[in-house]
């Protein structure tokens, strides 16, 4: 009987115990393979590669080159082999072996998981498109199992609305947009994701282009002579635009134009203080922005306020309501004073009073 046999009396074969497990371990991390036998005795065991038939370990001692491999045992009983740092060439069958005669083995399957990866060279960049174009955005990934792709857009925005229902996030590799205007400009998520953490994402900014577009809060506002007052127009636009004020086609020197841009568009605030002293600076005050999509522009016209009605108060305290009940009693007294202007109050009276200011009361209090 050789030494390979040789143990005391010992004559029954080692056994297997339990299958080998089939391990699944991400790229990058450590997989053990656990090989369990009884009654090992005097045999040994080895780890074969299958697929290449080449010997990792023997017993205690490490055969391979590959200095990611290693070798352990619980008394000669669990033998397990470790593989650090698992590569995507590490999948594939690996064998325990008993040199007993006929050889003994079992298998098991090493598989070896990628997380997703997204391909820059084949994913778009930010997109630049006029309104009314068409955009498609591509997005692909790498990974094992082949992942997902899903577009959603930043802020929690609809990609679109389909039948007044909307659309918050797409499983496709493109995500084609038809006819886009402004509120499609914005930042797009393309998110790949295969289950093998962690799951990643890139950022594609869409573009839109479009001629400007003006607001005001006010068309006509009305002034007294002097009075200041301040003309206001919102623009929105993209690219940016240039903005001006206009009176009777002559440019406006002056005015403050305060900038900001908000989800990529250009919004400028254009405000124009003036103070109307002459009728020449009443009218029409124009705001303009032009990009290179085109011109818009808002009227605001500036009217002169009525002047208020003044009231006159009686000029002494003996006109009380009797008196003014009994003008209307005077009313041949006043036509016969139209020619002096005045008229008196009671027959032989010495006091008299302008026509018009009895007139005045007369239609005040009647």
């Amino acid at each position: 009987m050789s030494d390979m046999h040789a143990y005391g009396s010992h004559t029954t074969d080692p056994t297997f115990t339990a299958p080998i497990v089939n391990v699944t371990v991400p790229v990058g991390r450590d997989a053990f393979l656990t090989c369990k036998v009884h009654d090992l005795v005097a045999f040994k065991v080895a780890w074969l590669r299958v697929d290449t038939q080449t010997i990792l370990t023997i017993q205690n001692h490490v055969i391979t080159k590959n200095q990611r491999i290693g070798i352990s045992h619980t008394e000669h009983r669990i033998w397990q082999l470790r593989i650090r740092d698992v590569r995507e060439s590490d999948r594939g069958w690996y064998m325990c072996q008993i040199n007993t005669d006929p050889m003994k083995s079992q298998v098991g399957y090493l598989d070896v998981v990628v997380p997703p990866d997204i391909l820059d060279f084949e994913t778009s960049r930010d997109i630049v498109v006029d309104e009314g174009q068409n955009a498609t955005l591509t997005c692909s990934a790498s990974g094992l199992p082949p992942p997902t792709i899903t577009w959603r857009r930043e802020k929690e925005k609809p990609i679109l609305s389909v039948g007044g229902k909307e659309v918050f996030s797409i499983e496709s590799q493109n995500l084609s947009l038809k006819n886009v205007n402004r509120h499609y400009m914005g930042a797009y998520l393309c998110i790949a994701s295969n289950g093998i953490p962690p799951t990643v994402s890139k950022r594609v900014l869409l573009v839109v282009n479009f001629p400007p577009n003006i607001r005001t809060r006010q068309e006509e506002i009305f002034v007294s002579p002097g009075q200041k007052v301040v003309l206001e127009c919102v623009t929105e636009s993209h690219p940016n635009s240039v903005n001006y004020w206009l009176r009777d086609k002559e440019f406006i020197q002056g005015g403050t134009y305060e900038s900001v841009t908000l989800e990529n568009i250009f919004k400028i605030v254009m405000r124009l203080t003036i103070r109307p002293i002459q009728t020449k600076d009443f009218g029409e005050y124009k705001c303009i922005a032009k990009n290179s999509l085109g011109q818009s522009e808002k009227v605001i016209t500036v009217f002169q306020k009525a002047p208020p009605l003044v009231q006159v108060s009686p000029a002494t305290d003996n006109f009380n309501d009797n008196i003014i009940e009994n003008l209307i009693q005077l009313t041949p007294a006043i036509s016969s004073g139209r020619q002096s202007g005045c008229v008196n109050l009671n027959p032989g009276s010495t006091t008299s009073v302008p026509v018009f200011y009895l007139l005045y009361i007369i239609v005040i209090n009647c």
